[in-house]
């Protein structure tokens, strides 16, 4: 029964309710009834992985994500890890939360995995990690392609949360499942290729206004382009190491 994913189940449809938007699925039957998958989703939104894991509750099933360790720091997300199947992960030592998802998946268990790694500011798809593939293949369980879309236009990078917008739409597609085939390097870019033909799909059907923010560059929006996104993140990466190493007692030097 897991209490615990249940009442997270609950607050998700009562966040969307209070929201007031109007999710539409597709593609849902893509979502195995039964078995290990991973899921790859993409990212642009804080909150993709909310809407995802309804779109997997669709079908009655319940996805297990993997969560950057450091969440286990704040008391109520640490205590939701540990019952919730979900995955902490080291990203300077990751090999423990990587058997782990196999795992997982080995049990019969639905893996959200964003294979970007982190939200795209362009929101188009950026390169991605190989740990879907690799997972997939040492599990043997096929991968399932999602796009969340809308959910940049609530609460992305570098713009204030739009929480309180009711009514904005969300759109959820999931592509054809891609068989634990091949290569890695292979199966990471087929996965792409699916998902960005979900991805421009669903574009299609959904109304981009000229010039706003959260519309790609590509599209007529303004959202900056994937190179101006990357100097983005770099500038990022570099601020947060120095913060990092500010934080980290000195150890050099000491008496003789």
């Amino acid at each position: 029964m897991e209490p615990v994913y249940r009442t997270l189940e609950i607050a998700a449809k009562a966040v969307v309710k209070v929201l007031g938007s109007q999710i539409t699925y597709e593609g849902l039957d893509n979502i195995p009834r039964t078995g290990g998958a991973v899921v790859a989703i993409n990212h642009t939104s804080h909150l993709d992985w909310m809407f995802a894991a309804l779109a997997v509750h669709q079908r009655r099933r319940r996805m297990r994500f993997m969560i950057k360790s450091e969440m286990q720091q704040v008391k109520v997300v640490n205590y939701l890890i540990k019952h919730t199947k979900t995955v902490p992960v080291d990203r300077e030592a990751g090999a423990e939360a990587y058997k782990a998802g196999v795992q997982l998946l080995r049990d019969g268990e639905v893996l959200g995995v964003m294979p970007e790694a982190t939200i795209s500011r362009s929101l188009e798809l950026m390169e991605f990690k190989t740990g879907a593939a690799r997972m997939a293949l040492e599990a043997q369980v096929p991968i399932v392609p999602m796009i969340v879309w809308g959910s940049q236009r609530l609460w992305t990078k570098d713009h204030q949360t739009n929480l309180g917008h009711k009514k904005i739409p969300i759109m959820v597609a999931a592509g054809s499942p891609l068989p634990p085939e091949g290569e890695v390097d292979e199966l990471t870019s087929a996965l792409r290729g699916e998902m960005t033909l979900v991805l421009h799909r669903v574009q299609q059907q959904y109304p981009h206004p000229e010039g706003a923010c959260w519309v790609p560059q590509r599209m007529g929006g303004g959202a900056p382009s994937p190179l101006e996104a990357a100097r983005l993140d770099a500038e990022w990466a570099s601020r947060r190491a120095a913060a990092k190493a500010a934080r980290r007692p000195d150890t050099a030097g000491g008496p003789e």
